[in-house]
């Protein structure tokens, strides 16, 4: 999908549905949105046909989205924020413990992976945001977020480590991790668990490096 040269493009939505009625149609929209990606792909996904699937006439999709690219990034955010609830939860539960990280690596990849499978068009929508530029900023926005949180924690656990090297693998644990989740979704003729155990090995002997002696 080519995106529009010139101004910049406005990916806010218009209106953050409050009701509940609202909020139906907020949803709906967005599954509508999956379906059409995952089904027919980027290059076709249009506003109008948003609005003829989803059984709604295009004046009601613009009070919430101003263009296509809108609605992409709005599913975008939804999975990553999905997402990024597990990795919350992974570091709430672990406190200071690297230890604790560092042994249920496996179990956040799998945990990421049922709830990103379970994710209307996920993979579709993975796709469209490394496929079109516009777009990349809500994936990298989102790894930015859990990374920032990450480093943080790890800066206690690893005092003897500077901030600004903590952040800098924390980045690539991250990008690490949900590259494997991509491809175990993507490499339907290998097994699943293989991939999550191999990654979850570089991620454990990573970490285990770092460790003071």
């Amino acid at each position: 999908m080519t995106q529009p040269a010139g101004d910049p493009v406005d990916l806010q939505p218009k209106k953050r549905p409050r009701q509940k009625r609202a909020i139906a149609t907020w949803e709906r929209l967005l599954d509508v949105a999956a379906e059409i990606l995952e089904t027919q792909g980027v290059e076709r996904i249009s506003t109008n046909l948003i609005a003829e699937k989803a059984g709604i006439t295009p004046p009601t999709l613009y009070r919430y989205f101003p263009n296509k690219y809108a609605v992409l990034w709005a599913l975008g955010d939804r999975l990553m924020q999905q997402q990024n609830v597990v990795f919350e939860k992974f570091m709430a539960e672990s406190g200071t413990n690297i230890s604790f990280q560092i042994e249920r690596s496996s179990k956040l990849m799998r945990d990421t992976l049922e709830v990103t499978e379970k994710h209307p068009g996920a993979l579709a929508i993975m796709r469209a945001m490394r496929a079109v530029p516009v777009l990349q900023e809500v994936r990298l926005a989102s790894h930015h977020q859990v990374t920032d949180a990450w480093a943080e924690q790890l800066s206690v656990m690893l005092p003897h480590l500077m901030k600004e090297e903590i952040w800098a693998k924390a980045r690539l644990s991250v990008e690490t991790g949900y590259a494997a989740i991509e491809m175990a979704m993507e490499e339907t003729d290998m097994d699943r668990e293989t991939i999550i155990q191999d990654s979850s090995l570089f991620q454990t002997a990573y970490w285990r490096s770092l460790l003071p002696e």
